[in-house]
């Protein structure tokens, strides 16, 4: 593993313990030379994050698409700093330059991109680690309703493993290092439910 994309919110957050997440997470990177990919703003706790990998002489990439380089305020001091045309261009190039995918606690944007990437992973389209890292029981309410799916065979059990939940970084991180893709049918029919 070289890289982690990070998906995180452009905001802040009510609580502290979202923001102390974000550094120990940046701490966690670069203590194992991962670089951080991440969504290109300076702001929230995308900038949290990227600012302490950058303090910590990591290095942060960002991606972001050219109609919210204003409104997300682009950071300009990353290592490398991606402009797209689009979110489709983002999330595309965010997958290609990362071997695991973490999100921490954000809003829609943040779960719009876990949950696609999760199902590009249940598709087959990468075989690379996701994850969430609960932070102050942030994903504790959607775990419990993912695990409902499951349970309802909305979801396969094995597709729902796929998606990783700690409450530490390093837990989280040391998963994504022995991280082996579940052996599991890609397309199924009425028969195999």
């Amino acid at each position: 593993m070289k890289n982690i994309c990070v998906y995180c919110g452009s905001s802040i957050g009510r609580q502290e313990a979202y923001s102390s997440a974000a550094r120990d997470l940046a701490r966690s990177l670069v203590d194992r030379n991962l670089g951080l990919v991440y969504g290109g703003a300076s702001v929230g706790i995308m900038g949290l994050i990227a600012d302490t990998v950058l303090q910590l002489g990591g290095k942060a990439v960002g991606v972001i698409p050219d109609a919210l380089v204003r409104k997300e305020i682009a950071h300009r001091n990353l290592t490398e700093l991606h402009v797209t045309q689009s979110m489709h261009e983002r999330k595309t190039l965010m997958a290609e330059l990362s071997d695991g995918f973490i999100a921490l606690p954000g809003g829609i944007g943040t779960l719009e991109e876990i949950f696609e990437i999760w199902t590009w992973a249940q598709l087959g389209i990468h075989a690379k680690p996701c994850g969430l890292l609960n932070v102050a029981g942030y994903f504790d309410s959607l775990t419990t309703f993912l695990d409902h799916a499951a349970a309802e065979q909305f979801v396969k059990k094995p597709h729902r493993s796929i998606l990783i939940v700690e409450h530490q970084p390093e837990a989280l991180l040391d998963r994504f290092a022995s991280y082996e893709p579940p052996a599991i049918q890609k397309w199924v029919g009425k028969a195999d439910l």
